[in-house]
């Protein structure tokens, strides 16, 4: 075991911040189950695992999961740890994932690669091509921009089985703090990649087959759509929906909606509940 120092405290800390987290190419995962999932998945390389004796008193095996290993009082951990109440362990780990084992069943869904970058921040500037195994169902974000709406997506969408996310300049970093808390160890399956730039994404979306699902005021019924899979569902900003290059792409428009009895209701749905409508819909159709 390593001895915390105060510049390893302040370098784990900085993980807070875009800049940290650029300029070391890692981030911060907190509490006991989610970096269970995540040593457990091997995912992601861990760099440096903080616990506190009584973890790994519990979890001895952990310790070959990590370049660094270092054991502290809860005193240590709290001046340590970004949470009001930190529990008995975190680490940090290196933003380029491991290659899965995880095999994806093939659909007929064809994407032909563009300029993406995986699991990186967004101030990442030199992404590189990626070839996409694709699935029945995928997901693009176009400028989710809160990070517990991001953080929240990821959970569902592996709640949902989906192993995709598909985020547009101007989304949030799914490495960002408030996004990883958020998204319950759901990084440890859910795959999540950022396009150069706006033009990059309509390309993507129109090299796509399939139905391309998106949400509007305007559009139909989604408990009586005719709903298809394999198919990319779209998700817009929290403030101004789908972006009008995006929505030009979008091949069907859906509307989910309101059920008040006197026609008094609120104004829109947060996203990542009309997410995880849209999705669940989507899903019941693939088990038919």
């Amino acid at each position: 075991m390593q001895i915390l120092t105060k510049n390893k405290i302040k370098e784990i800390r900085a993980l807070e911040q875009h800049k940290g987290r650029r300029e070391q190419h890692a981030w911060l995962a907190e509490g006991n189950r989610m970096v269970g999932d995540l040593l457990s998945s091997d995912a992601f390389e861990c760099r440096k695992l903080v616990a506190t004796r009584s973890w790994w008193e519990s979890h001895p095996e952990y310790a070959e999961k990590a370049d660094e290993c270092y054991e502290v009082t809860s005193a240590e951990m709290q001046r340590v740890s970004l949470l009001q109440a930190p529990q008995d362990v975190l680490a940090v780990f290196d933003m380029t994932r491991n290659p899965s084992p995880l095999t994806v069943n093939p659909s007929p869904l064809t994407v032909n690669p563009s300029p993406l970058t995986v699991n990186p921040s967004p101030l990442t500037v030199n992404p590189s091509p990626l070839t996409v195994n694709p699935s029945p169902l995928t997901l693009l974000l176009d400028e989710v921009q809160d990070p517990g709406n991001l953080g929240t997506i990821i959970r569902t969408a592996d709640w949902f089985g989906v192993r995709d996310i598909y985020c547009a300049p101007g989304s949030a970093d799914c490495f960002n703090p408030k996004v990883v808390q958020a998204t319950m160890s759901a990084l440890a399956r859910v795959r999540v990649h950022y396009f150069a730039s706006k033009e990059d994404v309509c390309d993507w979306l129109r090299r796509c087959q399939g139905p391309v699902y998106g949400t509007f005021l305007e559009g139909e019924n989604i408990y009586t759509s005719q709903l298809q899979t394999p198919a990319v569902l779209v998700m817009g900003n929290e403030g101004r929906g789908i972006s009008s290059e995006v929505a030009a792409l979008v091949t069907h428009k859906l509307l989910i909606p309101h059920f008040s009895s006197d026609g008094q209701h609120v104004e829109s749905l947060n996203v990542s509940v009309a997410t995880a409508i849209c999705l669940s819909e989507l899903r019941r159709i693939l088990s038919v």
